[in-house]
């Protein structure tokens, strides 16, 4: 998945606020972990404000959600 897709994916989700949501989050920025890396990850959380949001932060660690 490209970084691109990742954040219209993510976009989406943030239209809603449940924790299924915040799964979904979860899991994309798990695959952009895996293929772009922990700096991909933490610079995604921050342009679309994941904190704020589904209280997701930089150097989190998504490795483990498959």
């Amino acid at each position: 998945m490209n970084l691109d897709r990742a954040r219209e994916l993510i976009e989406v989700q943030l239209q809603f606020t449940s924790g299924y949501n915040r799964n979904s989050v979860r899991m994309i920025l798990a695959e952009v972990q895996k293929i772009h890396g922990q700096s991909a990850v933490d610079q995604i959380i921050r342009e679309l404000g994941l904190e704020r949001k589904f209280e997701l932060w930089p150097g989190s660690d998504f490795s483990g959600l498959r």
